[in-house]
Protein backbone atom coordinates (compact mmCIF):
# COMPACT_ATOMS: atom_id res chain seq x y z
CA UNK A 1 0.00 0.00 0.00
CA UNK A 2 1.07 3.49 -0.84
CA UNK A 3 0.56 7.07 1.00
CA UNK A 4 0.12 9.74 -1.44
CA UNK A 5 0.54 13.16 0.02
CA UNK A 6 1.52 16.06 -1.38
CA UNK A 7 3.02 19.57 0.13
CA UNK A 8 0.50 22.12 0.11
CA UNK A 9 2.22 25.38 1.77
CA UNK A 10 5.80 26.00 -0.82
CA UNK A 11 7.12 29.10 1.45
CA UNK A 12 9.19 28.47 3.87
CA UNK A 13 11.26 30.40 5.83
CA UNK A 14 14.80 30.49 6.32
CA UNK A 15 16.70 30.18 9.41
CA UNK A 16 19.93 31.65 10.85
CA UNK A 17 22.14 30.23 13.21
CA UNK A 18 20.43 31.99 16.08
CA UNK A 19 17.17 29.94 14.93
CA UNK A 20 15.21 33.75 13.67
CA UNK A 21 13.91 33.46 10.36
CA UNK A 22 15.18 35.84 8.27
CA UNK A 23 13.63 35.26 4.69
CA UNK A 24 11.06 33.16 3.49
CA UNK A 25 11.84 30.89 -0.20
CA UNK A 26 9.98 28.87 -1.83
CA UNK A 27 10.46 24.93 -2.05
CA UNK A 28 11.66 22.95 -5.28
CA UNK A 29 8.59 21.11 -6.76
CA UNK A 30 10.58 18.16 -5.18
CA UNK A 31 8.54 18.55 -2.04
CA UNK A 32 5.38 17.77 -4.52
CA UNK A 33 6.32 14.52 -4.71
CA UNK A 34 3.72 12.10 -2.98
CA UNK A 35 5.02 9.93 -0.35
CA UNK A 36 5.14 6.51 -1.92
CA UNK A 37 6.36 4.21 1.61
CA UNK A 38 6.36 1.26 -0.83
CA UNK A 39 9.29 2.03 -3.15
CA UNK A 40 11.11 3.54 -0.90
CA UNK A 41 11.11 0.68 1.22
CA UNK A 42 12.34 -1.06 -2.29
CA UNK A 43 14.80 1.22 -2.82
CA UNK A 44 16.08 1.29 0.85
CA UNK A 45 16.55 -2.83 0.18
CA UNK A 46 18.07 -2.03 -3.53
CA UNK A 47 21.26 -0.48 -1.44
CA UNK A 48 21.73 -2.46 1.33
CA UNK A 49 21.51 -5.59 -0.17
CA UNK A 50 23.99 -4.40 -3.00
CA UNK A 51 26.67 -4.12 -0.37
CA UNK A 52 26.11 -7.80 0.42
CA UNK A 53 29.34 -10.44 -0.95
CA UNK A 54 27.86 -13.76 -2.02
CA UNK A 55 29.26 -16.69 -0.23
CA UNK A 56 29.74 -19.69 -1.04
CA UNK A 57 31.71 -23.30 -0.20
CA UNK A 58 34.18 -25.51 -1.55
CA UNK A 59 32.41 -28.15 -3.34
CA UNK A 60 34.83 -30.87 -2.17
CA UNK A 61 34.86 -29.52 1.38
CA UNK A 62 34.27 -32.46 4.12
CA UNK A 63 34.24 -35.01 0.65
CA UNK A 64 38.06 -35.65 0.85
CA UNK A 65 38.38 -39.17 2.40
CA UNK A 66 37.88 -42.83 1.77
CA UNK A 67 35.02 -42.89 4.05
CA UNK A 68 33.02 -46.25 1.99
CA UNK A 69 29.75 -47.66 3.75
CA UNK A 70 30.20 -51.43 4.43
CA UNK A 71 26.62 -52.02 3.54
CA UNK A 72 24.45 -54.46 5.45
CA UNK A 73 24.20 -57.49 7.47
CA UNK A 74 27.36 -56.73 9.60
CA UNK A 75 25.35 -55.27 12.43
CA UNK A 76 26.62 -51.99 12.50
CA UNK A 77 24.93 -48.39 11.18
CA UNK A 78 25.85 -47.96 7.70
CA UNK A 79 27.28 -44.54 7.81
CA UNK A 80 30.45 -44.32 5.68
CA UNK A 81 34.09 -45.53 7.55
CA UNK A 82 37.49 -45.04 6.68
CA UNK A 83 39.34 -47.82 4.95
CA UNK A 84 40.70 -49.89 7.82
CA UNK A 85 39.00 -48.38 10.91
CA UNK A 86 35.40 -47.85 11.83
CA UNK A 87 35.54 -43.99 12.14
CA UNK A 88 32.56 -42.40 10.34
CA UNK A 89 33.25 -39.57 7.96
CA UNK A 90 32.00 -37.84 4.88
CA UNK A 91 28.56 -37.82 6.25
CA UNK A 92 26.61 -34.87 7.50
CA UNK A 93 26.41 -35.23 11.16
CA UNK A 94 30.24 -36.88 11.18
CA UNK A 95 33.02 -35.23 12.77
CA UNK A 96 34.57 -33.06 9.39
CA UNK A 97 31.87 -34.29 7.14
CA UNK A 98 30.02 -32.69 4.03
CA UNK A 99 27.57 -29.77 5.17
CA UNK A 100 23.83 -31.32 4.53
CA UNK A 101 23.18 -27.46 2.92
CA UNK A 102 25.85 -25.28 2.34
CA UNK A 103 25.48 -21.93 1.31
CA UNK A 104 25.64 -21.10 -2.66
CA UNK A 105 27.13 -18.27 -4.76
CA UNK A 106 23.85 -18.89 -6.67
CA UNK A 107 21.74 -17.53 -3.80
CA UNK A 108 19.57 -14.65 -5.03
CA UNK A 109 20.84 -12.34 -2.17
CA UNK A 110 20.17 -8.62 -4.18
CA UNK A 111 16.76 -6.59 -4.22
CA UNK A 112 16.59 -5.07 -7.67
CA UNK A 113 15.30 -2.10 -8.50
CA UNK A 114 14.11 -0.25 -11.80
CA UNK A 115 16.44 3.29 -12.31
CA UNK A 116 13.08 5.55 -12.74
CA UNK A 117 11.62 3.96 -9.31
CA UNK A 118 15.18 4.31 -7.78
CA UNK A 119 14.77 8.09 -8.92
CA UNK A 120 11.44 8.99 -7.45
CA UNK A 121 12.08 6.59 -4.31
CA UNK A 122 14.81 9.56 -3.56
CA UNK A 123 12.57 11.83 -4.20
CA UNK A 124 9.91 10.49 -2.36
CA UNK A 125 12.04 10.24 0.64
CA UNK A 126 12.95 14.03 0.37
CA UNK A 127 9.46 14.92 0.22
CA UNK A 128 8.73 13.17 3.16
CA UNK A 129 10.94 15.39 5.39
CA UNK A 130 8.46 18.03 4.96
CA UNK A 131 6.23 16.49 7.17
CA UNK A 132 5.45 16.47 10.87
CA UNK A 133 3.59 13.27 10.16
CA UNK A 134 6.37 11.53 9.24
CA UNK A 135 9.11 12.85 11.18
CA UNK A 136 7.17 11.97 14.19
CA UNK A 137 5.99 8.26 12.98
CA UNK A 138 9.92 7.60 13.21
CA UNK A 139 10.22 8.05 16.69
CA UNK A 140 11.80 11.53 16.43
CA UNK A 141 11.15 14.24 18.91
CA UNK A 142 9.73 16.93 17.36
CA UNK A 143 7.22 19.20 20.25
CA UNK A 144 9.60 22.30 19.82
CA UNK A 145 9.81 22.54 15.88
CA UNK A 146 6.83 24.10 14.64
CA UNK A 147 8.67 24.69 10.83
CA UNK A 148 8.82 21.41 8.39
CA UNK A 149 11.01 21.40 6.62
CA UNK A 150 14.17 23.27 8.86
CA UNK A 151 15.97 25.38 6.02
CA UNK A 152 19.45 27.42 7.70
CA UNK A 153 21.36 29.24 6.13
CA UNK A 154 24.83 28.79 4.48
CA UNK A 155 26.62 29.74 7.46
CA UNK A 156 26.19 26.05 8.74
CA UNK A 157 28.74 25.11 6.08
CA UNK A 158 31.20 26.90 8.08
CA UNK A 159 31.06 25.54 11.66
CA UNK A 160 34.62 24.22 12.72
CA UNK A 161 33.28 23.27 16.46
CA UNK A 162 31.00 20.84 17.62
CA UNK A 163 30.12 22.94 20.42
CA UNK A 164 29.15 25.02 17.89
CA UNK A 165 26.67 22.29 15.90
CA UNK A 166 25.39 21.63 19.63
CA UNK A 167 24.62 25.56 19.95
CA UNK A 168 22.84 25.69 16.48
CA UNK A 169 20.72 22.18 17.28
CA UNK A 170 19.64 23.72 20.62
CA UNK A 171 18.37 26.87 19.21
CA UNK A 172 16.60 24.73 15.80
CA UNK A 173 14.64 22.83 18.67
CA UNK A 174 16.07 19.39 17.21
CA UNK A 175 18.78 18.78 20.45
CA UNK A 176 16.33 16.58 21.87
CA UNK A 177 16.29 14.38 19.37
CA UNK A 178 20.04 14.05 19.97
CA UNK A 179 19.57 13.29 23.32
CA UNK A 180 16.84 10.30 22.35
CA UNK A 181 19.75 9.11 20.52
CA UNK A 182 22.40 8.87 22.78
CA UNK A 183 20.28 7.21 25.57
CA UNK A 184 19.43 4.92 22.94
CA UNK A 185 22.72 3.49 22.51
CA UNK A 186 23.17 -0.46 23.56
CA UNK A 187 25.21 -3.02 23.17
CA UNK A 188 24.18 -5.41 20.41
CA UNK A 189 22.66 -8.81 20.95
CA UNK A 190 25.11 -11.69 19.84
CA UNK A 191 28.31 -12.33 17.95
CA UNK A 192 28.47 -8.83 15.93
CA UNK A 193 30.20 -7.64 19.21
CA UNK A 194 33.05 -9.75 18.35
CA UNK A 195 32.98 -8.29 14.75
CA UNK A 196 33.39 -4.96 15.05
CA UNK A 197 30.34 -3.82 15.06
CA UNK A 198 29.06 -3.99 18.89
CA UNK A 199 26.86 -0.99 19.90
CA UNK A 200 23.42 -0.39 17.82
CA UNK A 201 23.17 3.40 17.54
CA UNK A 202 19.66 5.42 16.86
CA UNK A 203 19.57 7.33 13.75
CA UNK A 204 18.85 11.23 15.02
CA UNK A 205 19.13 14.04 12.42
CA UNK A 206 20.78 14.54 8.93
CA UNK A 207 21.87 17.52 8.27
CA UNK A 208 21.99 18.85 3.82
CA UNK A 209 24.58 20.62 3.03
CA UNK A 210 25.70 22.50 -0.62
CA UNK A 211 28.98 22.86 -0.34
CA UNK A 212 31.89 21.07 1.44
CA UNK A 213 32.96 22.74 4.80
CA UNK A 214 33.79 22.43 8.16
CA UNK A 215 30.41 21.15 9.42
CA UNK A 216 31.33 17.67 7.69
CA UNK A 217 33.99 17.49 10.67
CA UNK A 218 32.36 19.24 13.42
CA UNK A 219 29.35 17.16 13.69
CA UNK A 220 30.76 13.76 13.17
CA UNK A 221 30.89 12.87 17.19
CA UNK A 222 27.29 14.00 17.83
CA UNK A 223 25.38 10.81 18.20
CA UNK A 224 22.78 9.58 15.66
CA UNK A 225 23.69 12.65 13.57
CA UNK A 226 24.97 12.31 10.11
CA UNK A 227 26.38 15.20 7.34
CA UNK A 228 26.13 14.89 3.59
CA UNK A 229 26.44 16.94 0.82
CA UNK A 230 23.41 16.97 -1.25
CA UNK A 231 24.38 15.53 -4.15
CA UNK A 232 25.66 12.69 -2.41
CA UNK A 233 21.90 12.17 -0.71
CA UNK A 234 20.08 8.43 -1.07
CA UNK A 235 17.08 6.87 0.44
CA UNK A 236 19.51 4.90 2.74
CA UNK A 237 20.49 8.15 4.83
CA UNK A 238 16.68 10.04 4.18
CA UNK A 239 15.07 7.00 5.37
CA UNK A 240 17.14 4.56 7.54
CA UNK A 241 15.50 1.34 7.77
CA UNK A 242 13.44 2.00 5.09
CA UNK A 243 10.67 4.24 6.64
CA UNK A 244 10.91 7.74 5.17
CA UNK A 245 10.45 11.21 7.55
CA UNK A 246 14.14 11.73 9.12
CA UNK A 247 14.26 14.55 10.67
CA UNK A 248 16.72 16.78 8.41
CA UNK A 249 17.95 20.21 8.26
CA UNK A 250 18.90 21.79 4.83
CA UNK A 251 20.98 24.22 3.93
CA UNK A 252 20.07 27.23 1.39
CA UNK A 253 22.51 26.29 -1.02
CA UNK A 254 20.94 22.09 -0.63
CA UNK A 255 17.86 23.94 -1.39
CA UNK A 256 18.88 25.51 -4.50
CA UNK A 257 20.35 22.10 -5.52
CA UNK A 258 17.30 21.12 -5.40
CA UNK A 259 15.94 23.55 -7.27
CA UNK A 260 18.44 23.22 -10.07
CA UNK A 261 17.97 19.64 -10.32
CA UNK A 262 14.50 18.79 -10.31
CA UNK A 263 12.91 22.09 -10.89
Amino acid sequence: MSTQIQVENMVVKVLNLEGEAVKEIELPKVFKTPVRPDLIRRAFLAIKTARIQPQGRDPMAGKRTTARSLGVGLGIARVPRIKGSRRAALAPMTVGGRRAHPPTTEKKIRERINRKEKSLALKSAIAATAYKFFVKKRGHVVEEIELFPLVVIDDLEKLEKTAEVRDLLIKLGVWADVIRAKEGIRVRAGKGKMRGRRYKKPKSVLIVVGNKGSVLKAAKNLPGVDVTLVDKLNVELLAPGGEPGRLTVWTEAAIEYLRRRWG
